[in-house]
């Protein structure tokens, strides 16, 4: 069965990548279907009513880079022809029943359709109403979405992400606040890139003000942190203790580690970038060397783990033995860039 998830136009591969490690972790079997901007087509095998429970449940909540997920009608070329055609061809009975309501909403993508949006919506909505089903503009019983990206993807909302409640997170609204930390929307989807589920442990050696830790919290893992700064780390704690998370955080050093080899399911940093950086090694290189080194030891076999950073850790990793999945450039502004490296031990 065909699934699309509306993605945020953050960045240009995160959200996808998301989805599928969300579909992962609830280890649902799918196939990527069609890829176009800002949308992603999954085919994912099993009865309509168990997927829909883990797509509304699990996969919503986890999610922080998709807008809506949709239960595919059709794909089409994006002209307004090709998607009528679309439309006087559906089945209606397998996508809204007899009594019910609905609404057309259409999204155009960027610069990928030159005609306005209102244009389809109307049409589409009269060929529905045509059929017997009453428009319901404030509170419809099926809403109709019309994604217009690379191609045309018809279909019925499924679940919406509540994107709001990351914002009510941002950092500036947390009890400890530190400049230079990720916005919690990303924090959430480099966790989900390690595929961390609910009761496994998950590890930040560079926790700072624990915006990551809480992301990984609230899904319901068991969160460890460490800060070579104290001050920090009393911040940490204020911030996870708002958020009423279990957690253990330690003052420490992310090149020597207090755990046992190989206990760790994942790992997700964002290590300081600039010189203060260096204060505890002698270089941002031995630094960086050297904490690889011990995440490839506390990592279980199999364990992935994210680094966040401005410089490429790729090689370092490959020294301590870490198998290098996926590495993803973020433009934050003129003289940031961030990559975000998938490792696995």
């Amino acid at each position: 069965m065909l699934y699309a998830f509306e993605l945020s136009g953050e960045h240009e591969e995160l959200p996808a990548a998301e989805v599928l490690a969300c579909l992962k972790i609830e280890e649902l079997d799918f196939q990527p279907h069609t890829r176009v901007d800002q949308c992603l087509v999954v085919d994912i095998a099993g009865k309509e009513e168990d997927l829909e429970k883990i797509l509304k449940g699990p996969i919503t909540e986890r999610l922080a880079m998709t807008h809506h997920i949709l239960k595919v009608i059709g794909i089409t070329e994006n002209t307004v022809d090709a998607v009528l055609v679309l439309t006087n061809f559906f089945e209606f009975s397998c996508f809204i029943k007899e009594g019910q309501s609905f609404v057309v909403r259409a999204k155009s993508v960027k610069h990928h359709v030159n005609f306005p949006t209102n244009l389809l919506e109307s049409k589409i909505g009269g060929f529905i109403n045509r059929k017997g089903f009453q428009a319901n503009l404030k509170s419809p019983d099926v809403e109709f979405r019309l994604i217009l990206s690379g191609k045309a993807v018809l279909g019925t909302l499924t679940s919406s992400i509540n994107r709001s409640a990351y914002e009510t997170r941002n950092p500036q609204n947390k009890p400890f606040f530190h400049p230079g930390v990720l916005m919690p929307r990303v924090a959430r989807a480099i966790t989900n890139l390690s595929k961390i589920k609910h009761g496994e442990l998950f590890l930040d050696p560079f926790c700072g003000t624990a915006g990551i830790l809480i992301e990984a919290g609230i899904l319901g893992a068991r969160v460890l942190g460490i800060d070579a700064q104290g001050k920090i780390v009393r911040g940490a704690c204020m911030n996870l203790s708002a958020f009423e998370l279990d957690y253990t955080l330690v003052k420490g050093d992310a090149r020597m580690m207090p755990f046992q080899e190989g206990t760790i399911n994942a790992i997700v940093t964002d290590p300081p970038y600039g010189r203060s950086a260096a204060v505890l090694a002698e270089s941002l290189e031995n630094l960086y060397f050297c904490a690889l080194k011990d995440i490839q030891r506390v990592l279980k076999p199999g364990g992935i783990a994210v680094v966040v950073s401005d410089k490429d850790t790729s090689e370092y990793g490959k020294l301590v033995g870490l198998k290098v999945l996926e590495i993803y450039f973020q433009r934050v502004h003129k003289s940031l860039t961030r990559r975000v490296t998938i490792f696995q031990k």
